[in-house]
């Protein structure tokens, strides 16, 4: 394998950025640009580059661990391994019933993960209580999405078309840190003539870089949406002929946003009404416009009526199902997109279909050749499954997350963890979550594996083995297998959870077929060949595909709107202008080019997803966060990500480069804070909230208001900023809300 290249794609965020991988002599493996992936073009962050250095030995697990008798976690043989889990989860479940087991996933697992571990956990388990942290990334948004437009696709359009829109509002969005190689979209946009509007609370690098920076309170982004959609109507620049002929409920919605006045929503938010009007100039001025959300206004207890809100503005302006306009999530995880669309996620079957369904229920139980009555229902979202755990659910089995960093209210979360009776834990590496378990499982990584993952832009990829794993370490597919064979009464389930990605993704391809996530028409081959391909995407054996895609969404419609339709519609780019040419229907053929389904890579240009065709507005109302400031927490704390580290860090706090880089916690606070509070750059800074105390060194800097602090979330120990976080959950989506709570912050004693 020696001096082979292999293209791949980066195992980090949901850009899943294109890179080419070298074996060298020395064991390491060297990373190259590969510039004819169309999403980074050679691009790569500091993460992308330095990620081989997770392969070495030197850092990942290479043998199975298990608890001795003295509470210590020892090496084990992968036979001794699976006999402890197939003997916790088993006696749990004969004990205490199915339901008393848990399953929870995560959003870097591949599509044939994410699949399997699904079907495992409904199929062999018997279990309702599975779901995943995905669901603390864009579930809000995909609950607003499905809502208004009947289908939840991350970016209804590829990111080509940044450059070429007027103007983009990026609300509660840091790309220059969380997903560095897309900024050059937005350096694009303003080099053709386009704008950028920045909403965040903080001065963030893509901040500094916005031609309007709009800095509203935390927590206040809905307010700010209904503010400018009420500056649209007094201003006379909805677009009335769009909202008659593509839309329904504007009424509702056009009294919902009136009663929010500017010098109403100034006095909320902070933003001033000059500011107000000149973000709505810039934005209805130009004949296109994007607004893309993240998890700024998405982790919140209101998080589907904020991103609702945003959506209303693109439709009440046209800028919704319109080439080169629309509204569009950036999703975060490597795989969140595609994670949740094929069963991990508590209420969803594969292919993007509600389990509450009867007709989705039957086909996919035609596809895993089951009864569908002995499907179990939908379970407990991610954190309620969590905070679950050592009383209803008493075993887990957990698969790449590391909830004791990630989740909300974390303190409490360690504590359940630690009171199960069983804990089964696959990972690449020993993190704080891990450390807890009965079992630890060393599984494959993305460079040692292949599979697809579905980015951002709904594109679904390729990812190729490049190198052999150490020995002692199997895949994930691998371990569902084997525990399928120990679990499954004398049936042999572990012929229905095949070792091979490729088979396990031609199983996926039927279990998605006719759903709003159509991934029929889809092949490995095609995948290596075209760089990727959006979905839906329909295999021309099954018809058009649009009718079961329209029967779907109508149903989920009626079953909650994290559901989808998926009759979207193709567009072709590469007109003389620039500009994509007239629609193709999504599951119909394109003119000249056969029967191959040419992929969706933009939605909504004929028609939306929902039964009629035209979209939803949806009327919401400023409401608080779920824990205002009083005399006791007087400040409010936000939380997010720096460009050195992902996520919770179990990898990147792994790698000496990044380390160097960003080296541990800290607490960003205005210089009038930290004058009140007597505190010097570098200092000790307590944050407490009602739910804990977190300390780390304090950073002065005039880019954050003085009525809030920030912490990144990468770290565990007394700097772990989820100590404090509230699980506030929004009603719709169960999102947690991470993005704001009411804190005290003091001068700490220095270690």
């Amino acid at each position: 394998m020696q001096n082979t290249v292999t293209p791949t794609h980066c195992p980090y965020c949901a850009l899943q950025c294109g890179m080419n991988l070298t074996p060298a002599a020395d064991g390491t493996v060297e990373v190259s640009e590969r510039a004819d992936f169309p999403v980074n073009r050679g691009a790569l962050c500091g993460k992308g580059r330095t990620a081989p250095r997770v392969l070495s030995s030197r850092v990942r697990l290479t043998s199975p661990l298990v608890r001795s008798g003295d509470g210590a976690l020892v090496p084990a043989s992968w036979g001794e391994a699976l006999e402890r889990i197939a003997g916790g989860l088993g006696h749990t479940r004969a004990v205490y019933g199915a339901d008393a087991v848990g399953v929870f996933g995560g959003g870097g697992l591949t599509n044939e993960k994410a699949y399997s571990l699904g079907k495992f956990a409904r199929v062999v388990l018997g279990t309702s209580q599975i779901d995943y942290n995905g669901r603390f990334c864009m579930s809000s948004a995909a609950a607003a999405g499905g809502r208004a437009f009947g289908l939840d696709r991350g970016l209804p359009f590829p990111l080509e078309d940044i450059p070429r829109t007027g103007c983009v509002i990026l609300v509660g969005s840091n790309p220059a840190e969380t997903m560095p190689p897309s900024m050059r979209y937005f350096t694009e946009l303003k080099e053709n003539g386009g704008t950028l509007i920045v909403v965040d609370p903080r001065r963030t690098r893509t901040a500094e870089q916005a031609d309007l920076h709009l800095a509203p309170r935390p927590g206040t982004d809905l307010a700010l949406a209904l503010g400018l959609l009420h500056l649209v109507v007094a201003e006379g620049r909805t677009d009335e002929a769009y909202i008659r002929e593509r839309t329904d409920g504007w009424e509702e919605t056009r009294a919902a946003a009136m009663a929010h006045w500017p010098e109403y929503v100034e006095r909320v938010t902070g933003v001033s009404v000059p500011r107000l009007r000149e973000a709505v100039r810039m934005f209805c001025e130009p004949e296109a416009a994007m607004v893309l959300t993240a998890r700024g206004p998405e982790q919140h207890s209101k998080g589907t009526d904020t991103v609702g809100a945003w959506i209303n503005l693109c439709l009440a302006t046209g800028r919704a199902g319109r080439p080169l306009s629309g509204y569009g999530c950036l999703t975060g995880q490597g795989n969140g997109q595609g994670g949740r669309e094929h069963g991990q996620k508590a209420d969803q079957l594969p292919g993007y279909r509600k389990l509450t369904d009867p007709a989705a229920r039957a086909h996919v139980a035609g596809v895993w050749g089951v009864d569908p009555d002995s499907l179990p229902g939908p379970g407990r979202s991610a954190y309620e499954l969590l905070d679950a755990l050592g009383t209803d659910i008493r075993s887990l089995l957990l698969m790449g997350s590391n909830p004791v960093v990630s989740a909300p209210r974390a303190a409490h979360v360690e504590e359940r963890i630690r009171s199960l009776d069983f804990l089964a834990v696959c990972d690449v590496v020993l993190s704080e979550t891990a450390a807890l378990a009965d079992v630890v499982l060393p599984v494959t990584q993305w460079a040692e594996e292949t599979g697809t993952t579905t980015n951002l832009e709904g594109r679904v990829l390729l990812r190729r083995r490049a190198i052999t794993p150490p020995e002692g370490v199997r895949s994930d597919l691998e371990v569902l297998h084997e525990l399928a064979a120990r679990l499954g009464g004398g049936r042999e389930p572990e012929k229905g959870f095949p070792t091979d990605p490729e088979e396990v993704f031609e199983e996926l391809r039927r279990a998605s077929a006719g759903g709003p996530a159509d991934y029929s028409g889809i092949t490995y081959r095609r995948l290596a060949e075209e760089n990727g391909v959006f979905w839906p995407c329909p295999a021309p054996e099954a018809g058009t595909g649009t009718d079961a895609q329209a029967e779907t969404g109508a149903q989920a419609g009626a079953d909650g709107p994290d559901g989808a339709a998926g009759d979207g519609d193709a567009a072709r780019p590469g007109t003389r202008d620039g500009r994509p040419d007239a629609p193709a229907r999504a599951g119909g053929r394109r003119a000249g080019a056969g029967p191959v389904h040419p992929g969706t890579p933009r939605l909504f240009l004929d028609r939306f997803a929902t039964e009629d065709g035209r979209a939803r507005f949806v009327p919401v109302s400023h409401r608080a966060i779920a824990e205002e400031p009083d005399d006791e927490y007087p400040v409010l704390l936000t939380t997010g990500r720096v460009v050195a580290q992902y996520q919770s860090g179990a990898q990147t706090r792994r790698v000496d480069e990044l380390n160097a880089a960003a080296p541990g916690p800290f607490v960003e606070l205005h210089p009038r804070l930290a004058e009140r509070l007597g505190v010097a750059e570098g200092d000790p800074v307590a944050v407490v909230s009602r739910r804990g105390r977190a300390v780390a060194p304090g950073r002065i800097t005039t880019a954050i208001r003085p009525d809030t602090v920030f912490m990144p979330f990468h770290w565990a120990g007394e700097g772990r900023a989820n100590t404090l976080t509230n699980p506030a959950l929004d009603p719709i989506s169960r999102m947690p809300e991470f993005k704001a709570c009411a804190v005290r912050v003091e001068a700490a004693d220095r270690p």
